[in-house]
């Protein structure tokens, strides 16, 4: 099994099977040889989560086989307790312009931790592997203070306000 590691964390590209096995968290322990995956967060981000997961992460994997891992959801799990306590990925290949965008969501009981920076920084050094790949983009909503100091703390720069959300990139080095 294909995975990245950082300090703390294990980031682990789920593949066509584990996300359709997703929802069915005794499944993806017992597949992924985990504690546990029970993670929990707001439910708006609960929502995007069920609709990319659906929509996005499974038509793109099943279209994409060979670069699944650009299109897919990363389990993130923290090593110590070998459990899944969030999730980060890419929105595809490198664009024409040499830009993928970044997203990520830690479970509420595992903020405050430094997991999503950490998993952040850990997916973007692998990501900028790929020579096409010249920036990666994220967005937050202009109230989410936390994910802003995220961003901030790994390195991203605020670029602009795009219909209500902030626009963040990270260039490669």
């Amino acid at each position: 099994m294909f995975y990245i590691e950082s300090e703390r964390l294990r980031l682990i590209p789920l593949n066509l099977h584990q996300l359709h096995i997703y929802n069915n968290p005794e499944a993806l322990v017992e597949k992924l040889a985990l504690k546990d995956t029970k993670i929990e967060t707001e439910p708006l981000f609960q929502n995007e989560f069920d609709d990319a997961l659906q929509n996005y992460w499974i038509p793109m994997v099943e279209k994409n086989p060979d670069d699944y891992v650009w299109f897919t959801n990363w389990l993130v799990v923290q090593k110590q307790e070998n459990l899944g306590i969030g999730g980060i990925g890419l929105a595809g290949l490198p664009n024409e312009n040499g830009e993928s965008e970044i997203g990520y969501g830690i479970d509420l009981k595992q903020r405050g931790k430094g997991y999503a920076t950490e998993a952040l920084v850990c997916l973007s050094q692998w990501a900028f592997q790929n020579e096409n790949l010249k920036i990666i983009v994220a967005h937050t909503p202009l109230d989410l203070l936390n994910s802003q100091r995220v961003l901030q703390k790994a390195g991203f720069l605020l670029i602009k306000t795009e219909n209500e959300l902030l626009r963040w990139e990270l260039k490669r080095a």
